[in-house]
């Protein structure tokens, strides 16, 4: 068969015989492929790695932050001041000591800075597909033409043999031709602890879901013991992993909320910024008859232009941004793309792992069944201390001997350890047989005693056919003689004659039920009678429906050691005497129901995302509130069958995903989305990354994830917790009111700003009352300093008691563009006013000082105003005089500071001459003041006024 004739990857394999699969890909177990078949197909299915879309280059990325729209009307600001310098110096036209050039030095700095700001944000590569390529394996051993060799893994072929051990990263996917005791770690891809028995022999049904191909294994996966011999199957991208790599690749990357609306802003502002300019050069042409005063037109409209771009904003944002991250992080959030910040607070839906996340990935005992009675259990995760409660009544142990004879099973049968770390209970094992441990430590069996009273001399060990473990203990004393069974532990004195044995044996309770004759009732022993036998099947069904994970105890005493060999289990685990029921849940971390709660007064839907059965899934989102008693659950099978269609329409209906794989949850999210769902995406396996990558916020685990899905994520949660997501959300919010706040803040004044520019050739006032330079200041550091103490503003006392913003409101919704229209016109009518007094002022007959005066009057005025603009914009609704003010300390430093700067630029002599600024007299510094304040005034009036009206601001 040549290598054109080969299946193209759309074979099933594990549903196939081993010969079958042998046959379609022309392979020989034993021999492998020969050169010129080796040849063949690495021409066809080309080499075995993982291959990487191109994406946009370093200078792509550098050049595409001078796209902006306001960055580039700065540049054209910053060209046309710069020719007007240019033929102001070829006409001798500069003043004494005056520096050409300084305004358009000036904007282009801000230019480029505001350029590497943005491409040092966006310039992060995305490593998700690296993290992706770092597990494959290099070396893999192959059998080759009857040969044992060694090759690098991207030279592996569809139809070669490739043989694994212990320790290995698998280097591709194949189907297994024969194995030998091996379990491989699956849990990067299926997200699933538990090594997975493989077994060659296997031959399954087409639709057995990832984590159930028993006899197929997958690159990037780990051979945890054993050996095996594979047939190659899928190399490169027709691997699991390498669709794992395409699903990444074909996630686009949208713009967040924040930068669309940034976008948005600029639009609004240059547009508006054109029609002004359209207006003032076309009114002083009319006004003035002719162009005899372009280049006079032509600098008003430079400077309106310069005062229309908020040049400090996005360094403002950046800051707020990076402010937001230190504090997320300090409640393990750690965030990994700054804008990340503001979109947590317009989430909307938060689909969450439950094991580790919601749980807290730690095996709890719920519930004991013993006797014919049900015992509750207290306590939280590995630490020995709870009580057993009857009917919600603690009892004593006295009472209840059977719990104590239970519990001695527990610990016997069982090979994990319960120690103490750091002042933390942690299990060293099986985290099932950890809560056997616990529970038998809350019963007062620790498992060190009764490891000495009862060691180990034999055992079965558990396997999934078996689905039960075995433990033959020796009593001591009764086996030497040196005691009879009078004198043992009180614990089991009811469970031996004179047999110097004990066997305990646990595990599916049908199954030990079915091999059991006796009951242990309180110190004795008891036929099992038909109506027992479906009294624990009955409370066995309930516990599972509870969602509890169930396991059945029995023990008998033996006169000897079974002898070893095959069937020496079967003939032993028989006859024995029934002990028990135990159930055990992955318990919810007690701080998730709070969280939860949050999440619903916050008008945010949490959604549980797992794997684990939809019983259990069911049991913990209702104990959790995520959904109501009897909540439909949607479980992986029917997902599959749904259409796009018919997922979109169910998806607002269903808040538990159980037996969910992970490639589920891209549609799951996908789906979320096309209803118009703001959603935040949790996730540690390689599976998750492209669900992770297309979720508006992705969240990967911080102690559980994988590297793949870290790197795909725009947030990592260090503690794994669903109450750190809720917590974030809150910062997000947080950080997206102070955003709008200082929003208002800053274009509230360039609005003053540019009216007053434009007033001044309008109203008959000579030349141009602000440069280029002067605004820039304002822009930067008397709009720019105050904003950032604004950003750290702390929440309002509501900010979680409302449903989120639409992540797709303008930037001017909810009041905000009216807002800084109306203070702009308010701003720009008291500035208008003072420039008219200090205009006559400054031009009256015998006016000791330069005429240009009244235009620093203007300067100092508007950089004044806006302190006390800052001070009032603290509270949408409260004011000032009702806020502690030194709950933001930092806004009153910004006051000072820059209040100080500004008339530093008047007062002193080299900082007067460089910004063309002129002396003002205690009088005229007096007006500006006046002047200045009058804008607190007047919103702090519009407070009281709408408190009036009963109206709130938002």
């Amino acid at each position: 068969m040549s290598a054109n004739s080969l299946p193209e990857g759309a074979a099933v394999w594990h549903s196939l015989e081993v010969d079958k699969a042998l046959d379609l890909l022309d392979s020989n177990a034993d021999s492998g492929l020969t050169p010129q078949e080796i040849e063949e197909r690495l021409q066809k299915y080309g080499p075995n790695e993982l291959e990487e879309t191109a994406g946009r280059s370093t200078w792509e990325i550098l050049l595409d932050q001078f796209k902006n729209i306001m960055l580039l009307m700065l540049i054209g600001v910053a060209l046309i001041s710069g020719f007007l310098d240019l033929m102001r110096l070829q006409s001798g036209g500069l003043k004494p000591g005056e520096v050409p050039f300084k305004d358009t030095i000036a904007i282009l700095a801000i230019v480029i800075l505001n350029g590497i700001l943005g491409y040092v944000q966006e310039s992060r590569a995305e490593k998700a597909l690296a993290a992706l390529k770092k597990m494959t394996s290099p070396l893999v051993r192959v059998i080759r033409d009857a040969r044992l060799v060694e090759i690098a893994a991207k030279e592996l072929v569809p139809g070669d043999v490739m043989l694994l051990e212990a320790g290995m990263q698998i280097a591709a996917d194949g189907r297994l031709l024969e194995q030998s005791n091996l379990q491989i770690r699956e849990s990067a891809l299926t997200g699933e602890a538990e090594a997975v028995n493989k077994q060659a022999s296997l031959k399954l049904p087409e639709e057995t879901s990832l984590g159930d191909r028993l006899n197929v294994v997958f690159q990037g996966t780990e051979v945890v013991q054993g050996r095996g011999k594979v047939l190659v199957t899928n190399t490169g991208m027709t691997t699991e992993l390498g669709k794992i790599a395409t699903m990444l690749q074909a996630v686009e990357s949208e713009p967040t909320p924040l930068q669309q609306r940034m976008t948005q802003l600029g639009n609004v502002l240059v547009t508006g910024s054109l029609i002004l300019v359209a207006i003032v050069v076309v009114g002083g042409v009319i006004k003035d008859g002719g162009f005899k005063n372009i280049q006079e037109l032509l600098e008003v409209s430079l400077s309106m232009a310069v005062a229309v771009v908020p040049e400090g904003l996005p360094a403002v944002i950046t800051v707020t941004l990076a402010l937001g991250t230190q504090r997320m992080v300090r409640q393990n959030a750690l965030i990994r793309k700054l804008p990340a910040v503001e979109t947590l607070g317009s989430v909307t839906t938060i689909c969450s792992d439950k094991t580790g996340t919601l749980t807290q990935n730690k095996m709890v005992v719920q519930s004991v069944f013993t006797n014919d009675k049900t015992f509750r259990v207290t306590g939280e995760g590995y630490a020995p201390t709870g009580d057993f409660q009857l009917n919600g009544q603690k009892i004593s142990l006295e009472e209840s001997p059977e719990i104590p004879a239970l519990s001695v099973a527990c610990v016997v049968c069982n090979d994990s350890v319960l120690q103490k770390e750091q002042g933390e209970w942690a299990i060293l094992g099986d985290p099932t047989e950890g809560a056997l441990v616990t529970l038998a430590g809350k019963a007062g069996i620790e498992k060190d005693q009764w490891n000495s009273k009862l060691p180990r001399v034999a055992e079965f060990p558990f396997s999934s056919e078996r689905k039960r473990m075995s433990v033959i203990s020796q009593v001591e004393g009764v086996a030497t003689g040196e005691a009879s069974s009078r004198d043992v532990d009180p614990a089991i004195s009811g469970f031996l004659q004179s047999e110097p044995y004990l066997m305990f044996t646990k595990g599916s309770p049908e199954l030990i039920l079915a091999r059991s004759t006796q009951i242990h009732l309180g110190d004795d022993t008891a036929p099992l009678t038909e109506a027992q036998r479906q009294q624990v099947l009955t409370e066995n069904d309930l516990m599972a429906s509870k969602g509890l994970r169930v396991l059945g105890f029995a023990y008998k005493p033996l006169t000897e050691v079974p002898p070893e060999g095959e069937g020496s289990d079967e003939a032993s685990e028989q006859g024995l005497v029934w002990l028990g029921l135990v159930g055990m849940l992955d318990a919810p971390r007690p701080e998730v129901r709070a969280a939860v709660q949050e999440c619903r007064e916050a008008g945010i839907r949490p959604v549980m995302i797992t794997g684990d059965h939809q019983l259990t899934a069911r049991a913990i989102a209702t104990d959790l509130g995520i959904a109501e008693e009897g909540a439909r659950v949607l479980t992986g099978q029917e997902l599959q069958r749904m259409s796009d269609q018919e997922l979109e329409q169910n998806v607002d209906l269903v808040s538990i995903y159980a037996r969910v794989s992970p490639e589920h949850k891209l549609r799951i999210v996908q789906a979320l989305q096309r209803r118009g769902r703001f959603v935040a995406m949790t996730g540690d396996g390689v599976n998750d990354a492209p669900a992770l990558k297309q979720a508006d916020i992705g969240i990967a685990m911080g102690i559980t994830g994988t590297d793949v899905s870290k790197e795909a994520s725009d947030m990592v949660l260090l503690d794994d917790n669903f109450a750190t997501i809720v917590s974030a959300t809150k910062e997000g919010r947080v950080v997206y009111t102070n955003i709008r706040r200082f929003i208002k803040y800053i274009l509230g004044s360039n609005i003053g700003e540019v009216l007053t520019i434009a007033a001044a050739p309008l109203i008959g006032l000579g030349g141009v009352p602000l440069t280029p330079l002067q605004i820039l200041w304002m822009n930067l550091v008397t709009d720019g300093l105050p904003a950032l103490a604004l950003a750290v503003e702390p929440p309002e006392p509501d900010v979680m008691q409302r449903p989120p913003f639409s992540p797709r409101e303008s930037i001017f919704a909810r009041g905000l563009g009216s807002y800084m229209i109306r203070i702009g016109i308010i701003f720009a009518i008291i500035s208008i006013a003072l420039m008219w007094w200090a205009y006559q002022h400054t031009h009256a007959a015998g006016y000791q000082g330069d005429p240009e005066t009244w235009k620093t009057m203007v300067f100092t005025t508007l950089c004044i105003a806006q302190m006390g603009h800052a001070i009032a914009i603290r509270s949408n609704n409260r004011l000032t005089i009702e806020m502690n003010p030194f709950s933001n300390i930092f806004v009153l430093a910004a006051v000072v500071v820059t209040t100080i700067l500004q008339l530093m630029l008047v007062y002193v002599p080299p900082l007067r001459d460089f910004f063309g600024t002129h002396y003002l007299n205690m009088q005229e510094l007096g007006v500006c003041i006046g002047f200045s304040a009058l804008m607190f005034v007047w919103i702090e009036a519009e407070k009281i006024f709408l408190r009036i009206m009963g109206k709130k601001a938002v």
